[in-house]
Formats: C-alpha cells, structure tokens, sequence
C-alpha cells in the first residue's frame, strides 16, 4: 500500500492523560504524529483531537481501532487530504529593518496572502494561514532574509461529508 497523508480525528471526553496513552499507540508502531491539535468540539465537555500522520490506510485503520478502545474515547475517525477542508497556521518573526531595507520581503507578505500582525523596534511578526505546502513555500523565500522565530500549529480539518458523529455527540451528552 501506498504512504499518504492521512487526518484521524479523535472525539473523547476531556480527561487528564488520554493524549499520552494516544501518542503511545503511535510509539508502538513507529508512526510519526506530523500534526497535533487538540480543542473543544461542538458539544460541550466533548474535545477534538486533530492528527496529522504519514503513512498507509492499514497502519491507519489499525491505529484508529487502537485509539477507540480507550474508555474516554467516543469516536474516532480518519480522512485523506482530499476528503477534508483544513488549514494551519504559522508565525514568523524577522528583524524589522528588512521591512524597511528589503522590498522582497514586502513582496513576500503580499504574493502569500499573510499579514503583518506586530512590529516593534527589533523585529515584525508575519501571520500566515493555509495549507502546509504554502507555509513551506512562505518559510523557504524568508529563509535567505533570515528568520529569528518560527513557529506552526497543528492541522485544524473538518471533514467534507456529513459525519454522524454530532447525532453520536448528542446521545451521549443526554445520557
């Protein structure tokens, strides 16, 4: 089977030491988590893991029957890229006279859609959102001008399909 990208999302209770016995089953099986994001979901006391992971759809399918055995688990479900809408986010902070000196620079924020959300006398921070090859691309025409800071969130996804897991959600927060 062929590598791909793969984004599980994990619906669980918020409890002290899921994300631990979660990463764990990824140790066990040498799957790097490329992308990890963790934060409430549409239904109160319910979170949302986001997993970002590079490999086949067995190792996939494997892994999310491991994480729905965890108790606080309840549901857990994987996309490829072209079944979901996502986006990640990254800051970038540079020395303030290359706003001023290098015109390149300006043009970079412009041609990538980024924005400048700080300066100060030292440095200036740039906001880029989007998907990773753009945040690459946006890291690699800064990376000659120098780049103090950098820093990326992990992948944020919705899935295209309806997914049942609201009607899911819904029955067990009545229960």
């Amino acid at each position: 089977m062929e590598k791909q990208w793969y984004t599980i999302s994990v619906y669980s209770e918020n409890n002290v030491g899921l994300l631990n016995r979660i990463s764990g089953i990824f140790l066990k099986r040498h799957i790097n988590i490329e992308g990890l994001n963790v934060s409430k979901s549409e239904i109160e006391g319910v979170s949302k893991f986001t997993i970002v992971i590079f490999t086949t759809e067995d190792w996939t399918r494997k892994i999310v029957g491991q994480i729905e055995k965890q108790v606080e688990v309840i549901k857990a479900y994987y996309h490829t890229d072209e079944e979901t809408i996502y986006q990640e986010s990254a800051l970038f902070k540079i020395a303030s006279d290359l706003l001023f000196d290098e015109r390149q620079i300006q043009n970079i924020i412009k041609e990538s859609n980024s924005q400048i959300v700080t300066v100060a006398r030292d440095f200036f921070v740039i906001a880029k959102t989007g998907r990773r090859h753009e945040i690459d691309e946006m890291h690699d025409a800064l990376e000659p001008y120098g780049i103090m800071q950098f820093v990326r969130s992990g992948r944020i996804a919705v899935s295209k399909a309806k997914m049942p897991i609201t009607d899911i959600l819904l029955e067990f927060q009545n229960q």
